[in-house]
């Protein structure tokens, strides 16, 4: 059942639209004074010398203590679906190296390899009945951190759990283009794949699995499959071949790493990194400001939570990195207002929202209106959503007489009517337990009122939202926050739309929207691996998105990482790669 059209069952007052702004504002200047007062309040927990302040260091030992809002209980980011605990993708990167490892500029970088394979340099060669071979060669010198060798039967190990289906836990979308695996030799391994899978290249890396260890994990995997994910290799034992190895792990409390003499890309610079596990927000930012945190890794602060910190934190700054968007998601299938599925009543919303002024209030500048769906980190951003995106730019008059030319006129009380004296509404759902999103349904409902819109905000309880047919029948419009790269193209094809067929358990496809020209450049896109051949595809696939408003971008959301400033080359990462990516390269003044 849907909620009622009605304002009073909607959680919401006419009187509140207005005022958002103004509600906001005060709300910021409360939080700003808590944080202050959080930091220097006596008893504040997590401040003391004796918990890892930078100022406490032994004498010539160089030390970072960074802290992540979660409590981990694995070192293997696989094992942590959804990222569900914050922070175990960056911990990862930490102790785990893979054959290759994403950059924040986009792309990959060799670790464990010799070389990325590619198109150029021989390493991915394509057949003319679309089969592929990626061939990978291990770096002299590759070893675990108990010393064993890294070899060419770890990586075959790895695809072998990986491609199990009794291990689903591994599952992957790339295992299903894959024929089989050969290692010729100790060093080298070649990947036959039975169809194009344009991120071969990914193979081996975070996104897909980094490589585990067969001399620690084989017999388990043979003896003890149904509980080969319970194993503490993954948590207190693990052993990786990245740049630190794992000294000591205190449940709820914290880890430390220190240097691995034998890293494959040479020592780091760092000898020692402490993670602080610091769940609360509040706590967390009054860590910051003392001192005794100087740098934070994956998910953590919201946007303005990061900026107030930033403001009063001498000793440090603020970077950014893309991380997904929040847009208005349609319903294609039995809208109501049937009105919806009119392209050019979308297209009047998107003008009537005053998305920049969304950016400025609630992100404080530090995101970008979403025209597009693409992450602006990717590479490609520039040279194809600028040219095939349509962008809706802010103009009220325009979307007011793009509404008035579906037949709408406006009553004494400003809101459009149709023909039979029906007032224009419309619903925006959301889910509860986003701050953001909470902020921005009221914004929004706030243009489209002005635009004659009878907008009806409801934010729904996450336990509601948990029943999947509820979710995917939504009346009108849909505000959410979903990952945004290319990859994720994949996810809005007609075969991921939730129906009563399915049980509403496909997921990807939230629009429900369902074209064969889009289906068709999704699959071409998918199998096209020469770059040229995929940005054209790509550009036309944007433009239909963009032009048909499937999904109405609202902001890029932005994910803040707060580090001192005696930090050297640490960054927000980005485009797959958390802070950590580059951990061996990290330095201090």
């Amino acid at each position: 059942m849907r909620e009622s059209r009605r304002d009073e069952n909607s959680g919401f007052r006419r009187s509140d639209m207005g005022s958002w702004k103004t509600v906001l504002v005060a709300s910021l200047a409360t939080e700003m004074l808590l944080t202050a007062c959080a930091a220097t309040a006596p008893g504040a927990p997590a401040v003391t010398q004796e918990q890892g302040a930078p100022g406490t260091q032994p004498a010539g030992l160089r030390r970072v203590t960074a802290a992540i809002q979660g409590d981990p209980h694995t070192l293997y980011q696989k094992l942590n679906p959804a990222s569900r605990v914050r922070g175990i993708d960056a911990l990862e990167q930490v102790v785990a190296a893979g054959m290759a490892t994403p950059v924040p500029g986009g792309g990959l970088r060799a670790q464990l390899a010799e070389a990325v394979p590619s198109v150029e340099n021989g390493l991915w060669r394509l057949q003319l009945d679309g089969r592929m071979e990626t061939t990978w060669k291990i770096r002299d010198g590759a070893r675990w951190h108990d010393g064993t060798p890294f070899t060419s039967e770890d990586l075959v190990f790895t695809m072998s759990v990986a491609r199990d289906k009794d291990v689903p836990i591994f599952g992957d979308i790339a295992y299903d283009s894959i024929d089989q695996v050969e290692a010729p030799n100790s060093q080298t391994v070649v990947v036959y794949w039975a169809e194009p899978f344009i991120e071969a290249d990914t193979l081996f890396s975070y996104q897909r699995g980094v490589p585990i260890p067969r001399h620690l994990l084989e017999q388990a995997y043979l003896e003890e499959k149904p509980s080969l994910t319970d194993h503490p290799y993954w948590s207190n034992e693990f052993v990786g071949t990245g740049p630190f190895t794992l000294r000591d792990w205190v449940q709820g409390s914290h880890m430390v790493f220190q240097a691995h003499d034998h890293y494959v890309l040479g020592r780091p610079k760092i000898d020692e990194i402490e993670v602080q596990f610091i769940q609360e927000a509040s706590t967390l930012a009054a860590n910051i400001l003392a001192g005794a945190v100087e740098l934070t890794l994956g998910r953590n602060l919201s946007g303005e939570q990061a900026i107030q910190v930033r403001d009063q934190w001498r000793d440090g700054r603020m970077a950014m990195s893309f991380d997904n968007w929040i847009a208005l998601y349609p319903q294609f299938i039995n809208p109501d207002p049937p009105i919806v599925g009119n392209v050019q009543f979308r297209r009047g919303l998107l003008h009537a929202v005053n998305r920049q002024e969304q950016v400025d209030v609630l992100t404080g500048g530090t995101s970008a209106v979403a025209d597009s769906f693409m992450n602006p980190n990717q590479p490609e951003y520039r040279e194809i959503e600028e040219r095939n995106a349509i962008r809706y730019d802010h103009d009220p008059r325009k979307a007011a007489q793009l509404i008035e030319n579906l037949g709408y006129r406006k009553g004494g009380d400003g809101i459009f009517r149709d023909a039979q004296n029906q007032r224009l509404w419309s619903q925006i759902r959301t889910t509860a337990g986003d701050d953001l999103r909470d902020k921005m349904i009221f914004a929004i409902a706030d243009d489209l009122q002005r635009v004659g819109v009878d907008a009806q905000p409801v934010i729904v309880p996450r336990q509601r939202a948990a029943d999947q047919e509820y979710r995917a029948t939504f009346a009108a419009f849909e505000l959410v926050r979903n990952p945004n790269d290319v990859r994720g193209l994949r996810s809005i094809h007609s075969r991921n739309t939730p129906l009563p067929e399915n049980n509403f358990r496909v997921t990807g496809n939230r629009m429900r929207y369902a074209n064969q020209e889009l289906d068709g450049l999704i699959d071409r896109f998918f199998v096209t691996v020469r770059k040229q051949g995929r940005l054209e595809v790509l550009g036309q696939i944007l433009h239909h998105l963009s032009d048909q408003v499937v999904m109405m971008g609202i902001l890029y959301n932005t994910s803040p990482t707060l580090l001192s400033n005696r930090l050297v080359n640490v960054g927000a990462g980005g485009q797959g790669a958390t802070e950590a990516w580059n951990a061996h390269e990290w330095d201090v003044r």
